[in-house]
């Protein structure tokens, strides 16, 4: 008897970070039907931008050419949720700006009120991300240099590029 696991026939890998990824569809469709964020809640969403269907201006695309995180917090607008992609309205240095972002995008999503988080690879077959600047999209007073916790609580990571 072997001790290798036996290469599946079904994609559980894919199954699994669709399913995940429609958490993330389903909580900001919820923010976008009630208006507003409800409490403390806050969001950071990393996504890469390059891949197809992202779409960020110019200058962000230059400052940022693989992987950018923003903030959902307190300016934002036209939040509008699809089956498989939302757009939001940032600004960015002052100057407004609408991104659209497939979830197929998405590598992370943070809600640091509840120490809620979700890791995906936007494309199994790559490396994992190297480290990245924080989120420079304008947000009010002491919040924007605000840093998550690295505590690990109701922390959801899937990495599917690993064999057993």
């Amino acid at each position: 008897m072997s001790d290798e696991t036996p290469e599946s026939l079904i994609p559980y890998d894919e199954i699994v970070q669709d399913a995940l990824r429609a958490v993330v569809g389903r909580v900001l469709r919820e923010v976008e039907e009630s208006g507003g964020l409800p409490g403390e809640h806050h969001f950071y969403i990393t996504f890469k931008t390059r891949l197809p269907g992202v779409s960020i201006p110019k200058h962000l695309l230059e400052r940022f050419p693989d992987e950018m995180t923003i903030v959902i917090q307190h300016r934002f607008w036209d939040l509008k949720v699809e089956e498989d992609s939302f757009t939001v309205g940032l600004s960015f240095g002052g100057v407004p700006s609408t991104l659209h972002v497939p979830f197929a995008a998405v590598t992370q999503f943070h809600d640091p009120a509840v120490e809620f988080a979700l890791t995906f690879h936007a494309d199994s077959a790559e490396a994992p991300a190297e480290e990245h600047e924080q989120a420079e999209n304008d947000a009010p007073g002491d919040d924007a240099g605000e840093e998550p916790r690295e505590d690990g609580s109701n922390v959801v990571s899937v990495d599917f590029t690993r064999k057993k």
